[in-house]
């Protein structure tokens, strides 16, 4: 088994934001070369486990590599989802929609799944979570909900945060942590 720190692993995305703010946050600390594929996977119903479990088994189906897949849920819908909701209705109909409830409260669960690339091997998920709640949207419109998603304890949105602090206590940042943490280790290990 080739180690760690000389592993390419095919990061499958098409959204340059998300490569970028990934590299950002993983910094010089991840033991792997990340290199970014856009496969167009088909968007499956179920739990977000399931579903991110599936999607990464696809993926490494079609690439024949190992392969990290990220998977962003909404409150527990798939952002696919959120993403098609939010090109027609724009973040201030995101927020308009809920205008009739009094509970606006809201988490982004993001799930990082990875496939060795061998089908029998199981797929492994690094998740982190962020409460927040719903609001007005603020802040720039380059990158999906953000305007409208603000952290609990915070006073600002997503989008209104510097990306440094966005990238230090959002749920990527929380789910790439463990992931990275797991490939250290990993990487240690094989080294002994």
């Amino acid at each position: 088994m080739a180690s760690a720190s000389s592993r390419t692993v095919v990061f499958v995305t098409g959204n340059a934001k998300k490569l970028e703010e990934v590299v950002q946050i993983l910094g010089d600390r991840f033991p792997c070369k990340l290199v970014a594929k856009k496969i167009d996977l088909l968007e499956f119903q179920g739990e977000p486990d399931e579903i991110s479990i599936y999607k990464c088994r696809e993926a490494a189906r079609q690439v024949s590599s190992s392969t990290v897949c990220i998977f962003l849920f909404f409150g527990g819908h798939p952002v696919p989802y959120v993403k098609w909701f939010l090109e027609k209705l724009k973040p201030e109909g995101l927020y308009k929609l809920l205008a009739g409830f009094e509970d606006k409260s809201a988490y982004a669960l993001c799930t990082f799944a990875f496939s060795t690339g061998n089908p029998e091997d199981p797929v492994q998920l690094f998740k982190g979570k962020t409460l927040g709640r719903i609001v007005e949207p603020r802040g720039p419109r380059d990158f999906g909900w953000d305007p409208c998603f603000q952290p609990d304890s915070f006073d600002q949105t997503y989008a209104e945060m510097p990306k440094e602090m966005k990238n230090s206590i959002s749920h990527r940042y929380q789910a790439l942590k463990k992931m990275a943490d797991h490939f250290i280790q990993q990487n240690a290990t094989e080294k002994k």
